[in-house]
């Protein structure tokens, strides 16, 4: 009874890491929401070079982490990965306080998706190598809750500072206009953020390569001993996982068109980064539970309603004017808890067992792609039909993407699900 009640318990592996994505965040997000305001307000760039520089970074993302997971599985190593993907990023946002053009936010940005790209799959594989797979959605649930808990702090820290250093109102006045911010009050803000990141660093050093735990394969369309040995192969219902999370990634272009829109509404820089971390604050909140409840149910059941979720708010931004940009925001949290972790999870569900770090890392080089040409198409859109357009599309094709699964999705995902 004591031994299985210990067994629920979450590895010190993931909770580590878990604190180690918190710090990371805490840094991430303290900048984030306040690139587009810097790029397209401060230094003159337009949404479709916005739309690039964060397209590009996220395919920068898929493209590593596909080497990086692949690495991982090869070698049996993934802590090194771990490591070097939590030091760029420290660079990466000096680089950004540096910046006096946009092809400085560029290079950036990429040496801080560089060490994104080396760290995801490796650190998603060692979470998956150290639980069973009825609790491997509460894992990523627990991460994902950290993770979105470093955001939610470092966002009212910039929110704060971003009040502390103007003064601005909520909204914007003739005397305080909502481009009133200077450059040097975001390159100080990025520059504390750069220094906080080390602070993740250290803690990934306590974090050591675990063994994958022993268990039998339960899922319906599991991989079979053979499958698993063969490095050439993963199972059809893997294929077909990523494909339809691959058409609902064409909706999700970039965060950064979001924020872009918050701004037009007419709020100050300090409201936009408040109102960004009301997002977080829900995406945390709801993130571990999501995850739970994915262990017990089929996990197609959550991240279809996450997609859902996703299209009605695409679709409120659409339309919205600055009182609507809170809840939209907050409904927004809603659908990332639903999707972000447990769309991992599923794809793991349907790896072999010695492949997860390809496996994942396959998925996240494929969705980078096509977020670079979301985040592209929305940038064009933006610039040349306006923002509902951006915003219209992303709905259209999160709803296409929620038949699709209804109609094509595999067979239960969850040896639980009594479906």
């Amino acid at each position: 009874m004591h031994a299985r009640k210990s067994d629920r318990r979450l590895p010190r592996t993931v909770l580590l890491l878990g604190w180690v994505s918190f710090f990371a965040d805490v840094s991430s997000e303290m900048i984030y929401p306040l690139i587009p305001l810097f790029v397209v307000g401060v230094l003159g760039a337009s949404a479709t070079t916005l739309g690039g520089i964060e397209g590009g970074a996220a395919f920068l993302v898929a493209i590593v982490t596909a080497w990086a997971g692949w690495r991982s599985d090869r070698h049996r190593r993934r802590v090194p990965y771990v490591r070097v993907g939590y030091g760029l990023p420290v660079l990466g946002k000096s680089l950004i306080a540096l910046a006096t053009a946009w092809p400085m936010v560029l290079a950036g940005r990429l040496t801080d998706r560089l060490g994104k790209g080396l760290r995801g799959s490796p650190r998603d594989a060692l979470m998956v190598d150290a639980t069973s797979q009825d609790m491997r959605g509460r894992a990523f649930g627990f991460h994902r809750a950290m993770d979105t808990g470093g955001a939610l702090v470092g966002v009212l820290a910039s929110a704060a500072l971003l009040w502390w250093l103007t003064g601005s109102p909520q909204t914007a006045t003739d005397n305080a206009p909502a481009h009133a911010e200077s450059a040097g009050t975001y390159r100080l803000i990025f520059a504390i953020a750069a220094a906080l990141g080390l602070i993740s660093l250290a803690i990934a050093f306590l974090v050591r390569d675990t063994h994958p735990k022993a268990q039998p394969d339960t899922l319906p369309d599991a991989p079979t001993t053979q499958q698993s040995a063969d490095h050439s192969r993963f199972p059809a219902s893997y294929w077909r996982t990523v494909a339809l999370l691959l058409v609902f990634s064409l909706a999700n272009s970039s965060d950064a068109f979001i924020l872009l829109r918050a701004r037009d509404t007419g709020l100050t820089a300090w409201a936009v980064v408040l109102a960004y971390a009301a997002y977080n604050a829900i995406y945390a909140l709801v993130s571990y539970p999501a995850g739970v409840i994915s262990d017990r149910i089929n996990r197609w059941h959550v991240v279809t309603l996450g997609w859902a979720v996703y299209a009605i708010t695409y679709a409120g931004f659409a339309l919205t004017g600055a009182t609507a940009v809170w809840p939209l925001l907050t409904l927004y949290g809603v659908y990332m808890a639903l999707t972000d972790g447990v769309g991992k999870a599923l794809v793991a569900d349907h790896a072999p067992q010695g492949r997860r770090g390809t496996a994942l890392g396959l998925f996240s080089m494929a969705n980078g792609l096509t977020m670079l040409l979301a985040s592209i198409l929305g940038g064009l859109l933006w610039d040349h039909a306006g923002p509902k357009a951006t915003f219209g599309a992303g709905a259209a094709i999160a709803t296409l993407a929620v038949i699709l699964v209804l109609i094509l999705r595999p067979r239960p995902a969850n040896a639980t699900d009594p479906s």
